[in-house]
């Protein structure tokens, strides 16, 4: 008898009408290889949503697009368990449990809190954007997750997810397995097209630097051949000197699975509009089947939705075991 895989979860938030290209490569292209080798949970993280301004679009279309995204991306409802976070409800319960064995320092120590209540000042900022850790950590802990595919701003909400779980089951037994924080350090960082010192996101002021997955050709084509460079002419990777351009060289080394070395010698003596061309032509060869993909998907509802039924009857499955014995350990009581 084989021994079985161990658990990843992880999830995004549908927190905009398209996924953008540094969630393609940092996140799905990952999740996708991922599922070959462990028990692969991953969400639609929607009540995460709640606790910023909503964007474009209906909550519920965007939720569907952005699991849309993820099958089109590569994540086969057959090898993973995917679902939307709201048909599980014990992902609120177990949060509720979690924020009562939380300390508000600890708490207020969050640097993604701290930054995000500076920006839009403490009297904007909700309830929910405090106790969000509290969520993503019953996200994780429900499924007895071994690992965790986060970025590096992630990492210190898994921390506290295994300090939680360590704290659980000191005071009332051996409930939760202690997930590790799972951060790609060979995976490309993807670098906004008007500002390449600063991380593609989906909350950038601008949605000039963004590549989004869904976005027509013609739309992707246009904003990379406006991509901010530099003054010079020669194409190498150079972080510091050139950012621009070094992002426009990983963007066409990842996606096409070259060497920088060997794209530094074929633009050797041509100008920022020969790699940009190049880059345009690499990108859309890549997400033009995603989008056609997403767009048959999201044409027929009923069959999107009965995958992720499927998805959240396993996981319904498993989280509410897993919340039965966090009731049990608590003694509260339970029908």
């Amino acid at each position: 008898m084989s021994e079985p895989k161990p658990v990843i979860f992880s999830g995004m938030q549908p927190s905009s009408d398209s996924l953008q290209l540094g969630n393609y490569i940092g996140a799905l292209t990952q999740w996708t290889k991922m599922q070959e080798d462990y028990d692969a949970i991953y969400c639609v993280v929607n009540l995460h949503a709640l606790t910023s301004a909503q964007g474009e679009g209906d909550l519920a279309e965007r939720t569907r697009r952005t699991a849309a995204q993820y099958i089109a991306g590569g994540i086969d409802p057959e090898k993973s368990t995917l679902f939307v976070q709201s048909h599980v409800p014990a992902h609120t319960e177990l949060a509720w449990v979690l924020n009562t064995i939380t300390g508000f320092g600890e708490a207020s120590r969050m640097t993604q809190f701290k930054d995000k209540s500076q920006k839009g000042g403490i009297d904007a900022a909700n309830v929910g954007l405090f106790t969000y850790p509290m969520l993503m950590a019953a996200d994780i802990l429900l499924y007895d997750a071994a690992f965790v595919p986060v970025g590096e701003d992630q990492r210190q909400h898994v921390e506290l997810t295994r300090d939680l779980a360590t704290r659980f089951n000191s005071r009332f037994g051996k409930t939760f397995v202690l997930p590790q924080a799972q951060i790609p350090k060979t995976v490309a960082k993807i670098y906004d097209l008007q500002n390449p010192t600063a991380k593609m996101s989906k909350s950038a002021e601008s949605e000039a630097g963004l590549i989004k997955v869904l976005d027509p050709a013609n739309v992707t084509k246009k904003k990379i051949m406006r991509a901010v460079t530099d003054d010079g002419a020669e194409i190498r990777f150079d972080r510091e000197a050139k950012p621009g351009v070094s992002n426009l060289m990983t963007i066409l080394s990842v996606l096409g699975e070259r060497t920088l070395d060997s794209i530094e010698a074929e633009f050797e003596g041509k100008g920022y509009g020969h790699l940009k061309q190049a880059v345009a032509e690499v990108v859309d060869e890549t997400l033009t089947p995603v989008r056609e993909r997403t767009e048959e998907l999201m044409a027929d509802p009923a069959e999107l939705d009965r995958l992720l039924a499927r998805g959240a009857d396993r996981a319904n499955e498993i989280a509410q075991r897993k919340l039965a014995e966090v009731y049990d350990a608590l003694g509260i009581l339970r029908r």
